[in-house]
């Protein structure tokens, strides 16, 4: 065969960068998206933030603006940690006289017995009693009353190394053979040792700390109490030994290991229940993760309209200077400029669009479930990405980058938009209900029944049958393991 020529016609679909662009941003999170434009800010000059405040304002004003980015939208979780000066290495730190870092024990034979006892000396007065400061954490709340009491150099340390071997919660990590074998051989270090220095620490505040279980902390804290307190011996041995029957509401076989009766199982239960499983957990800095709405919903003259949240906008436009500069230069030494010069209005149209897809899907969702924002979670109707793709003349996966990560802000709280889809379970009638509806109602059925006598799986199961909503047990039991809910031995009282 000799080689020919052919021409052909065809179609195919091409990613152009302006189309790649443009769906990358649309799945991106507004954090991220965020991120993104600094980052284009930061490569590109002919991109620039626009502010409100930018017309009118002095040239000094203005430009400090554009550098702060004073339009930036509000970020999920921001505050001040990126301002905030990096607190110092906690390895580094002494307090009450005991290095923070690693365990140092001199040699045996090269201070003698003055260097293992308790200080007697000014010096030694000093590092005994610091300066009180105010603790921020557990470490350094233990720390400070380490440092306050007067114990050989050894113990000392060895509190303190079982102080740096507890976890967010207060407890010890590992046993203490476990420790033991850490420290090196030429120590000398015995379990013995370390359980003089678990009983100094366990004496500290908080009471329970340095427990090895919840169990063992429950128990430092019921003997911490008088032995006036009513129940204080059986709640102890309840503890220690039968925590698992509490935990699992098997009240009846507990009444029969205590011999005694429904008032006293009560005023047990009452007891333990006031005190603390976690004793650390009062130090624990939890940061709260805010989410900035994409979309806020409100009621206007009786309909529900979606409508952008502008903080979480960028305002972004062109450097007219430098656009200027190019209009009046337009020379094969401008190539660069010119690329960036497209790639900012390419960025700027896309954000632009991306905010236009996200409003016409959240008023598409809004449309088809207006009730779920009349009624609640009950009145949620059963709902799937191809419904409002085929209502947007979109494609699903375009439906599922822009429910993914954007949230909407209602009346009712704030949800992602992912929230308002979901399977459904057939009605008696033919129709549908949805999931987010049937766990609602079995949420509200299992709080409003009898502590004496809950509901079990297949009584609730009847009783959404009795409504027409058909579910089996199993899936009752589904949906009610994914709302948190313990079953009914763990939700029977006395």
């Amino acid at each position: 065969m000799k080689p020919t020529l052919q021409l052909r016609l065809s179609q195919h679909l091409t990613l152009t960068p302006q189309l790649q662009q443009s769906i990358r941003l649309l799945q991106l999170s507004t954090l991220e998206l965020n991120a993104e434009v600094e980052r284009m800010l930061q490569e590109n000059p002919l991109l620039e933030k626009e502010s409100d405040d930018d017309e009118g304002a002095p040239p000094e004003a203005v430009a400090g603006a554009a550098g702060t980015g004073s339009a930036e939208p509000a970020r999920a979780g921001d505050g001040d940690d990126e301002r905030s000066e990096e607190p110092a290495d906690a390895a580094e730190v002494v307090e009450g006289g005991v290095p923070s870092g690693e365990v140092d024990f001199p040699d045996e034979g090269g201070g003698g017995d003055g260097d293992w006892g308790s200080a007697s000396s000014s010096d030694d007065d000093d590092e005994f009693y610091p300066q009180q400061v105010a603790s921020s954490t557990l470490r350094e709340h233990l720390m400070g009353q380490l440092g306050m009491l007067s114990l050989p150099r050894r113990d000392r340390q060895l509190v303190a190394a079982l102080i740096d071997a507890l976890d967010e919660d207060g407890f010890l990590a590992g046993t203490l053979d476990e420790m033991a074998e850490i420290f090196p051989d030429e120590l000398g270090i015995e379990v013995a040792e370390l359980a003089v220095a678990l009983r100094y620490l366990q004496g500290f505040e908080p009471t329970g700390v340095g427990a090895r279980d919840i169990g063992e902390s429950l128990a430092l804290q019921l003997k911490a109490l008088p032995e006036s307190t009513p129940c204080r011996a059986a709640a102890l041995k309840v503890v220690e030994d039968h925590l698992d029957l509490l935990a699992n509401r098997d009240l009846t076989r507990l009444k029969r290991i205590l011999q005694c009766d429904d008032a006293a199982i009560r005023s047990i239960r009452d007891l333990i229940r006031t005190l603390k499983p976690k004793p650390g957990a009062a130090f624990a800095n939890a940061e709260a993760n805010y989410v900035g709405p994409d979309v806020v919903v409100r009621k206007v003259r009786g309909h529900w309209v979606a409508s952008l949240n502008e903080a979480a906008m960028p305002k972004l436009r062109v450097n007219r200077i430098y656009a200027d500069i190019l209009s009046r230069n337009r020379e094969a030494s401008n190539q660069q400029l010119t690329a960036q010069l497209q790639e900012a209005k390419w960025l700027i149209r896309n954000v632009q669009q991306r905010f236009e897809t996200i409003l016409k899907v959240a008023q598409a969702i809004v449309d088809r479930q207006r009730r779920f924002f009349e009624h609640g979670e009950v009145a949620m109707r059963p709902m799937v990405l191809r419904e409002i793709a085929d209502m947007l003349g979109l494609h699903e996966s375009t439906i599922s980058r822009v429910t993914t990560q954007k949230y909407l802000l209602t009346p009712r709280g704030t949800y992602e938009l992912k929230y308002f889809f979901g399977s459904h379970v057939a009605t008696d009638t033919g129709g549908a209900a949805s999931a987010t509806a049937i766990r609602a109602l079995i949420r509200q059925l299992i709080g409003a029944e009898d502590p004496k006598s809950p509901l079990t799986d297949s009584k609730i199961a009847e009783v959404l049958g009795e409504q027409g909503i058909l579910v089996a047990r199993r899936t009752v039991a589904k949906y009610r393991e994914a709302l948190s809910i313990p079953p009914v031995n763990q939700r029977k009282s006395l």
